[in-house]
Order: C-alpha cells, then sequence, then structure tokens
C-alpha cells in the first residue's frame, strides 16, 4: 500500500467508468455530526483500516496466527488479512446506510445513486454489517465458485458489528435497502475492487482461500477485524477526509502509523527463542531452584508434539505458577506465541500474580511491562498498577484510568469506539495502550492477568465475544486454582477449553485439590475442541503418585492422553497434621475466641477461617479488647475496597514467604474464604469451619506452608481444629446454616465423615468406635481425600441418611447445569458445525460487563455501594474526603478516595437498593454516574428494615430490625 495515487486514479486505473468513479467518491463512511465535525468518505475508512490491519500483521499478531494465515491463503496471508479487515464495511454502499444522514446524503443522490422512500422501524431496519454480508455472499460465490470457502468468510463481515446472524437474515427486508438498478451494482462492485487491488490482489478471484480456518480461528479472526476497524474508528488518529482524492493508500499508511505510535501499541514476544535447557525458564528468569514437579512440568511443555491441555496437580506451596510461566515460555517459543493471559479465582488473588508476572515479562524486556494487563473491576486500587500508570502517561492528555474509554452504542447504525472523541489521549513512553482499557478489549493486550470470568466471558454467547477470542488465540492460557469454579461456573470452563483446543491455544490448568472426574472433563472437553467432535471421552490414566501432571494433545487426528509414569516427588515430606474437633455452631464464635486466647499464649500466628462474615465479625470482636491487642486482623468481603486492599497487603507482609523478621511473636487472623486460595500466608496453627474437603484442604495448606519459619514450641507440629458443626440427632452433624447454604448438606456431610475418620467421632455424638488415627499426612493424602469426597462410595455412616442429601445436591447440581447452558456460546448439537453463520441464534443475551457477571457466576453476589457520609454543606467520602454540595468530585485522587470507600452489601441486603442512586454531583463523571450511594447520617443507614453502618476495623456492620 505505497501507491500514492489516491484512489480515484486508483478506480480510474480498474477501467471503472467516470460516472461509477464520481457516485463511489461520494459514498460517505463517517457522518461529520458523529465523527468530530468531519465526513469521511467511505473508501477513506476502508483504506484506513487495511493500513492498521497490515501493522497489526507486523507488530501485533502473534507467529502461530500469521503461520495459520499463509497457510489458508497460500502464503499471502497479510494481503489476505489486509483485505477481510477492510471489506468489513463494504455493506455501507447501500441505500439504507447512505439514507441515515440527510447532510450526507444529499451529495450522494445528486451524483445519481438514489432510492425511494425507505420504511422506518426496527424491524425494518438494515444493517450495514449484515448488507455486507449480503453483498459479499452473491459477489464470492460469483467470483470464487467454492461454496466452502463463501460460507465461512461472508459471516466475518456479517458480524463485525458483534453478533453473526444467520444466512436467512441476509434477506433485504425491502426492495430498495440494498439498492436497485445498474447504477448501485456498479458502485458497490467498484468499492470491493478498488480494495482489492489496493492490498494487491488482481481481483476477487484471487483472493479465494485455498483452505478453511476451524470455527474458534473465525471467531478470533472476526475479532481482529474488529479490532482493526474500532482503530481506524477513532477520529483523533484518523481524521476525515470528505474529499476522495485526498484518499491515497500510501496517506493511509502514513496515518495507520502515526496513530500507531500515539496509541502505544506493540506485540508481545514476537520472535522468542526456545530456551537453551529445560532448566532456563525456571533458574533464569524465575531465579527459583527448580524442584522435581516444576521440572516435570517445563519438560512436558518440551516434549508435547502439539499445543495442548496441561493439567497440573501438586500440593499448596509447591510453586505451581512459577513452573505454569516456565512452562508458558516454551509452548510460546516453541508453537509462536506472542504472549500469555493467566485467569486467578478472584480479584483479590490476581493482584499478588499481577506483581510477579510484571516481574516475569520485564525479565523478557523492560518495554514489555507496559504490556501487561491488570482485568478487574478494581484495579485502580492496585497500588502498583497506579504507579506504572502514573509513570507512564502525562496529565493533562485525557489519559485517566478513570474514565470509560471508547464507549459505543451497540444499537446505533452509526456507533463506533471514538465517535464522540473520547478514546484515551496519548500513550507516553513505557505507560500502558490506554486504548486496551476499553470495555472487551483488556485480553487483546499481550500479556494479562485477571478473574477467571475472562476468560468466560469468552464462552458466552454475548455481542462482541469475538474480541475476547483475539485476546485468547495467540496466546498461552493459565488457569490458577481452577478447583475453585462450581458446577455452574464450569460449564463455561469447559466451553472455552473446547475453543481453545480448536483454536490451538495451549492451556495450562493448575489445582492442588483437583477431583479425578473434573480432570477428565477437562481433558475431553479440549480434545473435543481439538478434534472438532461433539463428545470426546478419552480415559485419562491413573496418575503414578501426587505431584502429577496430564498432559492432552492431538496427533494425526488422534488422541493422545499421558499422565506423570513415575513419581515425581513434593519438594517437601508429607507432614502428619493432627485434625481435632471444634465443636461449635453459634454465629457469636465465642467458643472459637476462647480457644485462639489460649492458642496465642505462648506467641504463634493463628489463622481463623470461617464461612460466614457475621461470624468473623463477632469473633473478632470477642478478641478485640483481649490480651492480644492490636494483632487481630479481620479481612472479610464487606470491607470497603480500600481497608481489604490494604489489609490483605498487610498480612501478606506480616505472614509472607518474605516476612523474616516482620513475622510477630503473636498474631490472629481472622478471615472468610478470602483466605482459601492463593493466599500465600503461613500460619502456625488453623481454626477452620467445616467445608467440602477440597476446600478445607486448601485452607490447610496455610498452614506451615514455608520453610524454614521460626515457630514457638507449642506449634511445632501443625494441628487443624475443624468446627462450625456439632453433634445432632442420632449423631448427625449439625452445621452451621450459612455452611449449608452456601455448600449445600450431602459435601458437607462427606466432609465430616472424613475428618471424622481422623479426628474420631463428633464430641456428643454419641458415636462408638475406635477414636481416629488424628492425623492426615499433608500433601500425601490429598488426592485420595479429594476422590474420597467426590467419588460414588458411601463414606458417611448409615444414620446419617447419606443417600436422600446426595440426591438432593445432584439434583440441585444438574438444575445449575442446565442454567448455564443456555448462556454458552455454543448449543451441543451446533459444536460441529464449520462456520459462524448463526452463531447468536437467540441474539445477544447479556450487553454490559455488569450483566456479563451476572451471567458467568450463578447465585446472588449483592449489591456494589458507595459509602458516603452526609455532611453540613455536602458530602464526605467514606475516609472524610470533603466532596462537593452535590456530591461532586476536583480529581483523581478525590475520585480514588471516594471508590475506596465501595463495598457490596449483604445479599439479603441487596433486594433494598432499588431507591439508591448516584448522587446529583457524579450524573455526568464516567465512573461514578451508574454509582449507587449509600449516604450515612448521623454514621448509619436505614435500609431494607436494618440499621446499616460502617466500621474502620470491623467493615460494614448490618444490626437487622
Amino acid at each position: 500500500m505505497e501507491d500514492e495515487r489516491s484512489v480515484i486514479e486508483l478506480m480510474q486505473s480498474c477501467q471503472v467508468s467516470e460516472e461509477t468513479v464520481a457516485r463511489v467518491a461520494r459514498l460517505w463512511g463517517k457522518s461529520a455530526a458523529r465523527n468530530a465535525g468531519r465526513t469521511h468518505v467511505l473508501l477513506g475508512h476502508l483504506l484506513d483500516t487495511a493500513a492498521v490491519a497490515g501493522l497489526m500483521w507486523d507488530r501485533f499478531l502473534s507467529p502461530a496466527v500469521r503461520r495459520r494465515l499463509d497457510e489458508i491463503s497460500g502464503g499471502q496471508g497479510r494481503a489476505w488479512f489486509m483485505w477481510v479487515c477492510a471489506i468489513h464495511d463494504c455493506g455501507k454502499a447501500c441505500p439504507a446506510f447512505q439514507a441515515l444522514d440527510v447532510a450526507e446524503a444529499a451529495p450522494v443522490r445528486a451524483a445519481g445513486l438514489t432510492w425511494g422512500r425507505l420504511p422506518t422501524g426496527r424491524r425494518m431496519k438494515w444493517r450495514h454489517d449484515v448488507a455486507g454480508g449480503a453483498m459479499l455472499i452473491a459477489r464470492l460465490r460469483e467470483e470464487w465458485g467454492d461454496a466452502d470457502a463463501v460460507a465461512w468468510v461472508w459471516p466475518l463481515v456479517a458480524g463485525h458489528h458483534g453478533v453473526f446472524p444467520s444466512v436467512s437474515a441476509l434477506r433485504p427486508p425491502y426492495p430498495d435497502a440494498q439498492g436497485r438498478g445498474p447504477a448501485w451494482a456498479e458502485a458497490q462492485r467498484a468499492v470491493v475492487d478498488v480494495v482489492t487491488r489496493v492490498v494487491g490482489f488482481a481481483d476477487v478471484a484471487a483472493v479465494r482461500p485455498v483452505s478453511s480456518l476451524r470455527k474458534a480461528e473465525q471467531l478470533a479472526l472476526a475479532g481482529l477485524i474488529v479490532m482493526a476497524d474500532w482503530i481506524a474508528s477513532d477520529s483523533e488518529h484518523f481524521k476525515g477526509l470528505a474529499d476522495a482524492g485526498d484518499v491515497s493508500p500510501a496517506g493511509a499508511c502514513r496515518r495507520a502509523e502515526a496513530a500507531w505510535e500515539r496509541l502505544g501499541f506493540r506485540g508481545g514476544w514476537e520472535k522468542l527463542a526456545v530456551p537453551s535447557s529445560t532448566l532456563v525458564p525456571l533458574t533464569g528468569r524465575l531465579g527459583v531452584a527448580p524442584r522435581a514437579s516444576q521440572r516435570e512440568l517445563v519438560e512436558r511443555a518440551w516434549s508435547s508434539l502439539s499445543p495442548g491441555l496441561l493439567v497440573v496437580e501438586a500440593p499448596m506451596g509447591e510453586g505451581k505458577t512459577k513452573a505454569a510461566l516456565a512452562a508458558a515460555e516454551v509452548l510460546a517459543a516453541r508453537f509462536g506465541l506472542n504472549g500469555v493471559f493467566v485467569a486467578m479465582p478472584t480479584q483479590a488473588t490476581s493482584d499478588p500474580m499481577y506483581e510477579q508476572v510484571l516481574e516475569w515479562v520485564g525479565s523478557f524486556h523492560p518495554e514489555l511491562v507496559s504490556q501487561v494487563a491488570l482485568l478487574h473491576g478494581k484495579r485502580r486500587f492496585n497500588r502498583l498498577w497506579r504507579r506504572i500508570w502514573d509513570e507512564g502517561h502525562s496529565a493533562g492528555v485525557g489519559a485517566s484510568p478513570w474514565e470509560d474509554y471508547g464507549a459505543i452504542d451497540e444499537d446505533d447504525e452509526f456507533g463506533w469506539p471514538g465517535s464522540s472523541g473520547d478514546t484515551g489521549g496519548v500513550a507516553e513512553r513505557g505507560g500502558p495502550p490506554v486504548w486496551f482499557l476499553g470495555s472487551k478489549r483488556g485480553l487483546l493486550t499481550p500479556f494479562a492477568v485477571g478473574t477467571i470470568d475472562h476468560l468466560l466471558y469468552a464462552a458466552t454467547r454475548t455481542r462482541h465475544v469475538m474480541l475476547r477470542a483475539a485476546g485468547l488465540v495467540g496466546k498461552v492460557v493459565i488457569v490458577d486454582e481452577v478447583h475453585a469454579a462450581d458446577i455452574y461456573m464450569r460449564q463455561f470452563l469447559l466451553e472455552a477449553l473446547r475453543w481453545l483446543g480448536q483454536a490451538g491455544v495451549p492451556v495450562v490448568l493448575l489445582s492442588a485439590t483437583l477431583p479425578p472426574a473434573q480432570r477428565q472433563a477437562f481433558v475431553d472437553a479440549y480434545l473435543s475442541g481439538v478434534l472438532a467432535a461433539a463428545d470426546v471421552q478419552e480415559p485419562v490414566p491413573e496418575p503414578a503418585g501426587y505431584p502429577c501432571i496430564t498432559a492432552a494433545f492431538a496427533v494425526g487426528g488422534q488422541p493422545v492422553v499421558e499422565s506423570s509414569r513415575s513419581l515425581v516427588p513434593s519438594w517437601r515430606e508429607s507432614v502428619p497434621t493432627r485434625i481435632e474437633w471444634l465443636p461449635d455452631t453459634e454465629v457469636d464464635g465465642a467458643v472459637v475466641a476462647a480457644v485462639v486466647r489460649e492458642a496465642v499464649a505462648e506467641g504463634g500466628v493463628v489463622l481463623v477461617v470461617v464461612n460466614q462474615v457475621d461470624r468473623a465479625q463477632a469473633i473478632y470482636r470477642a478478641l478485640r479488647g483481649s490480651e492480644v491487642g492490636g494483632h487481630v486482623h479481620l479481612l472479610h468481603g464487606r470491607l470497603c475496597t480500600a481497608h481489604r486492599a490494604e489489609r490483605t497487603e498487610e498480612c501478606l507482609r506480616l505472614m509472607g514467604p518474605r516476612a523474616g523478621d516482620s513475622r510477630p511473636e503473636g498474631m490472629v487472623v481472622i478471615a472468610t474464604q478470602l483466605a482459601e486460595q492463593s493466599f500465600d500466608v503461613d500460619a502456625d496453627l488453623l481454626i477452620t469451619d467445616l467445608a467440602p474437603v477440597d476446600l478445607l484442604l486448601q485452607r490447610i495448606g496455610r498452614l506451615h506452608r514455608h520453610a524454614g519459619t521460626r515457630r514457638p514450641a507449642a506449634h511445632a507440629v501443625p494441628r487443624v481444629l475443624v468446627t462450625g458443626v456439632a453433634a445432632g440427632v442420632r449423631g448427625r452433624p449439625r452445621f452451621l446454616p450459612a455452611s449449608v447454604k452456601i455448600y449445600e448438606e450431602w459435601p458437607l456431610l462427606r466432609a465430616a465423615a472424613l475428618v471424622s475418620e481422623a479426628a474420631g467421632p463428633l464430641p456428643g455424638s454419641g458415636g462408638a468406635g475406635v477414636p481416629g488415627a488424628g492425623v492426615w499426612s499433608i500433601p500425601a493424602d490429598v488426592p485420595g481425600l479429594v476422590a474420597r469426597a467426590y467419588g460414588g462410595a458411601e463414606v458417611c455412616p448409615a444414620e446419617w441418611d447419606e443417600q436422600a442429601a446426595g440426591a438432593a445436591w445432584r439434583v440441585g447440581e444438574e438444575k445449575r447445569r442446565a442454567q448455564a447452558e443456555q448462556f454458552l456460546l455454543t448449543r451441543p448439537r451446533e459444536w460441529g458445525t464449520a462456520t459462524l453463520e448463526g452463531l447468536h441464534y437467540a441474539g445477544s443475551t447479556a450487553v454490559g460487563e455488569e450483566d456479563l457477571d451476572a451471567v458467568v457466576r450463578d447465585g446472588d453476589r449483592g449489591a456494589e455501594v458507595v459509602l458516603v457520609h452526609r455532611v453540613a454543606g455536602g458530602y464526605t467520602a467514606l475516609d472524610g474526603t470533603r466532596l462537593g454540595v452535590y456530591g461532586e468530585v476536583l480529581d483523581d485522587a478525590v475520585v480514588e478516595r471516594l471508590l475506596g470507600g465501595s463495598v457490596r452489601l449483604p445479599v439479603g441486603l441487596s433486594g433494598e437498593t432499588g431507591g439508591l442512586r448516584a448522587l446529583p454531583g457524579w450524573v455526568d463523571h464516567p465512573w461514578l454516574r451508574h454509582a449507587r450511594a449509600l449516604v450515612f447520617e448521623g454514621g448509619w443507614a436505614e435500609l431494607g428494615g436494618s440499621r446499616v453502618s460502617y466500621d474502620d476495623a470491623e467493615g460494614l456492620v448490618v444490626k437487622r430490625g
């Protein structure tokens, strides 16, 4: 695209009649009213998009993606990619679009492209994306003579506004929608011809692909087309050109180059060298003394014959995530991948992983640090992310992390990101590219760490799902704590694995407590994608021991599944861990508090994990004034965002792997399930409410976790006190009501039975028999306990009536599975289809990020509110920062402090928030206009018959009426 000739001259050289040249030159692509006051002709936008696509090919796409596009185009991958991106808006060359703006339509009609009266109303709407698909399908059938090739290419154009229609939707709703008569037909033909010539093809017939992309690859390609379109639609960087005589291929390349530099884009690793040995990624970049399980994983990455799935099962604290990053380097180098996405179970676990990945990515090249995204809704409160942001962006250029960049009205025919001019300003050297902050774009960043939700979103039948697919293809995907996904979330994870398998994306799944049935399901789902089969069932060999690694891939169209064939020793010897009962089902936690006081009398660090915020607060209150004093820390989900982040950081400082001399002589941490996973702390004693066995073992993973920690003699042996349960009728366990609500009864009964095997019968149950052995050997016993907890054999005494509880649990699980299925990207019977045609068979089921949260996570999560105080003359933030009379905020620093007071309400109160609104002064602020303010007057607020207050130590306190 180095031709300096204008598109008018190029059309003339294509033997297009003068009348058609004049008519095509008048077709508009962006109206002045929606494009910062400047009309942009259609061919100008198409050439801009082609130029952006060329830069994406050269500087952004992974070698693996480029290789596949070369394969299907007969070695012309770059030109083919530019063509399919440029042709996306060919459907704007029709009356239905050209008539949308009266001012822009006048010169089009004057040039001889006319239409009659067009109907109005949503049912008769003829969108330009669908019009493009209709236009292209007819042309390609004529010139390619290959029905299969046409069938997978036309949806790429018809779906570029986020939804893939069925072929039946390509029929215009009224005669003039597509344009009648030779003038329109010649103009539409000329638009396609000139774009085809500009990118380097002699004619449309020469564009015909020699083979097909797989459906998952098509979805990713569709996302890359949208990316190119959105970048080229930015009116700040691509000023409108109203005269087609000013449009040229070379000019489009210059515009794209300037925009690329200003936006701060770059790719990931690009050409990553294969490490010289299996140890280099571990010792060189990550600085670890490799453990046997870590070496095993990297060696598996070396030996896999094709991109595949690696399922890693290893004890808590084994170093799985570091090993996964090392394996990712090997996989990326071998298979031509350009980045990594690390998916974590929660926001809280994402933050420390973000720090680790930043350090790791920086070891390849310091500039790559700017290409690491943190993907979760509270990232603005991550101090490291903010520091990198602030260092990389100058003030006053519109580059604020608080803004909602590139917002788009997806139902607006004119709409495109940047049409309002709000696209994020300038990316300074070293700063994260602002463009990627936009909704749905985060995964397109070369390196990303975020919640697993972002992976699950890519498995939902939602608008613009292709952008998420584009962000995953070309990366290695690592999913940590994969066991944390419940059956509802697991349906989306399985769907994502099918698509990733078909797209050739290597995936590494990590878990310490994975039930064998889940391991099998993950392998089958991934291989179903690889083999493009609806239901692959390839038995996983029984691992030789624990830790273990399962590898699944395909060779020559045949599945291969391998498990560790020899024993891989854990980094530490299994330790006998004493398991004891502490019967207590009272929310006040007085029994637990008394035991804690006794436990810390001679020093030591005690971790208390309970299943209920009210119970955690009650235990904290009971200890707050005791001799433990200021060394009692409370961590739960009803802390405001700022306090939760501060306390998590403080706990990691005092109890983490680098605590050293900072570790206190005596300390108590009372936490809810936040401490269950990816919380790298070391406790001397664990007191925990009963939970399903896999989660109970995760909590035990915080006990005696780090080597070399100095402990008081009283805590030399790891010890677990299991509470939240007491003896009931006929010895059947009685659980905390909150525990049953969260986990249901059957998993708790089986957990109680397995604990009883070690701890003996529950005191007061009257249970007969020999007391338990008193210990679990950790980690050696972990896989066996998890397998038994979720296996088919009964483990409970007959009088516990396990069968009835199990039947009720299975009914509930099946119901949740079915509920998730309605939102999955593909219906099971359609998995084998070869194209994207009709993918959105029921339209878009969710359009906003908040809606997506509800789609991929089952149950009520509780409404989030921003806590403010009403004071004389206005309002203050929770921390006392003064706001305006109507709640106005003056700068980003005030916004940060204000939103630091965000908190999620208990589920029981979330239904009472209908009357909560943003403060009047927030209505024009991009981050605050959708927020709900909970206003305290005199320190209290009334909500749903309850009195709500906030205590800086306890968090949100609810006193029910």
